[in-house]
């Protein structure tokens, strides 16, 4: 059998042996997300022939998961297209004609995204009470305010403050919670609605970073997450259908559903389980034993490479990082894993027989008056419901029909995943009851609701740059093994994609695709002479 390690005649030219000979080199994809279909598509276009993807589920999307009950579509994922002046996402909509049902109300202003920017957000007490258009107003204000501040402290390299423990939410709350107490115009009652406010701003804020608490995202990093100018759009026939577009020109061949990966061997390395594999394949040809990479497959299958595109979740990584490499990877890039957040934002589907909230109200939000003066957003375990920050109605309901949708993340959202349909629905239905004043709710004929912590594929919705980490752990995870100064083996046998890999645009669709558009394009210029 030949042997594993490095033979003789390598050199320092990547493309040393077999690849020497000009034949194509094998690249396989793991993931059929938006980041693997992204990356598959560009090297297939460029003249790429050996290219597969790996798919652990039954289907292709990944954290894009469109259901259709009825005439409506319903997004358990990615819902919005964040900005549209050079997003790769908006642009493949737009020119597939994908935007032609949205109307004007479905593109949002302003940092927090909803369905419909006409109509008001009904701010509720749990004492059954709305609170003051007017108090809203100035609230939000200031919020946004502060806001902003967080922004400063990457964007102008400020430096941050003992205090804030270089939290967002620490930092937040503080500081408006000084101004509210020291605004001489206010009564103490407004003032104390405005105090239990911030935590319901803050459950707002953390649904949207995914992660727990507000309490747990850098302040120093906050605002290097960079927007793209320009409206955000959802798409009404579903975002699975931007996820169909990329898969459109990918064979059907290339795509293998329902093959999770165990393991991803590199660097020639020299494990019992290559060796067996070698000899257990009579039919494995020669050149393939002494490949760089063999990717394991749960099936007992092993797939033998030259380079290995990576897209699974930062969630995942986390996880499995120890048993899903050997050799492990380089403590670098493991410390990069778990300084990196990311946590689960759920969503609540909840479909009415007929509308209880008034035609003008876009979005029900919960604020606990108890809660003026909390600084923990972490609740026990029969408590998690108050980790729902709100619910936002559909629009248009002819559409859609009469259905809400609440938002919950964090661990109370895996404690909501765990929980049956039957008694989400009371719960949520008891809290409408309970903020509106109105005991006559009835229950939603119809519940549908994601579970993006719980899933072993996923292990959370998005990442966020946490406590501890910082831009440079985002470049460390997307840095391909081998590291180029300290291998002179086949350059880039596994590389990494994914949302968690891009530093402007972590968390979002479009820096999902940039990011498999980005690992594919280091592999066409590396075999440009190749290609031509």
């Amino acid at each position: 059998m030949q042997s594993c390690e490095i033979s003789a005649d390598s050199t320092d030219d990547p493309l040393s042996s077999g690849l020497r000979r000009k034949r194509q080199p094998r690249i396989v994809v793991i993931g059929a997300g938006l980041a693997g279909l992204s990356a598959a598509k560009a090297l297939l276009e460029s003249g790429f022939t050996d290219v597969t993807v790996l798919e652990a589920t039954d289907r292709i999307g990944g954290r894009v998961q469109s259901v259709k009950l009825g005439q409506a579509t319903f997004e358990l994922g990615a819902t919005w297209i964040h900005g549209s002046h050079g997003n790769p996402v908006y642009h493949l909509a737009e020119d597939n004609g994908l935007l032609e049902e949205t109307t004007d109300s479905e593109r949002s202003v302003g940092r927090i995204s909803l369905y419909s920017k006409n109509g008001v957000a009904y701010h509720l007490t749990n004492n059954g009470q709305r609170i003051p258009k007017d108090v809203v107003e100035e609230f939000s204000d200031l919020y946004n305010e502060v806001y902003n501040l967080t922004q400063e402290f990457f964007q102008r390299g400020k430096p941050v403050n003992a205090e804030s423990q270089n939290s967002v939410g620490v930092f937040t709350r503080d500081v408006v919670r000084k101004r509210v107490k020291a605004d001489p115009d206010d009564t103490d009652a407004v003032k104390r609605l405005k105090l239990a406010m911030i935590q319901q701003y803050l459950k707002v804020e953390s649904c949207e970073s995914s992660s727990h608490s507000m309490d747990e995202v850098s302040l120093s990093e906050f605002g290097e997450w960079t927007e793209i100018p320009g409206a955000h759009h959802i798409i009404p026939c579903g975002f699975i259908k931007i996820v169909e577009i990329l898969a459109r020109s990918i064979p059907e061949s290339v795509i293998q559903l329902r093959k999770p990966v165990k393991c991803i061997h590199w660097n020639q390395s020299v494990s019992k389980e290559i060796e067996r594999v070698a000899d257990h394949n009579s039919d494995l040809p020669e050149e393939d034993k002494g490949s760089d990479v063999f990717v394991e497959c749960e099936d007992c299958e092993f797939i033998p490479a030259d380079h290995v595109i990576v897209t699974v979740s930062l969630g995942v990584l986390k996880k499995r990082h120890e048993s899903l490499f050997h050799p492990r990877l380089p403590e670098e890039k493991v410390m990069a894993i778990e300084k990196l957040g990311i946590n689960t934002t759920d969503k609540i589907f909840l479909e009415f027989e007929e509308p209880f909230w008034s035609s003008e109200c876009n979005s029900i939000q919960f604020v606990w008056e108890d809660e003026a003066e909390s600084e923990s957003l972490t609740y026990p375990e029969e408590l998690w419901y108050k980790k729902i920050c709100s619910f936002d109605v559909l629009y248009p309901p002819e559409r859609y029909g009469h259905v809400l949708s609440g938002w919950i993340c964090g661990e109370e959202a895996l404690i909501m995943e765990k929980c049956d349909d039957e008694t989400v629905a009371e719960t949520c239905t008891e809290m409408l009851r309970k903020f509106t004043g109105n005991p006559n709710i009835p229950k939603p004929r119809r519940i549908l609701r994601s579970s993006w912590g719980s899933n072993p594929n996923f292990r959370g919705s998005y990442s966020y740059t946490q406590v501890g980490s910082s831009g440079a752990d985002v470049e460390k995870l997307a840095k391909p093994l081998p590291y180029a100064e300290s291998s002179k083996t086949t350059p880039m046998q596994v590389m990494f994609s994914g949302e968690a890999t891009h530093r402007k645009y972590y968390s979002t669709t479009h820096g999902a695709v940039l990011s498999g558009q980005r690992e594919a394009a280091h592999l066409i210029e590396m075999y440009q002479d190749l290609l031509q």
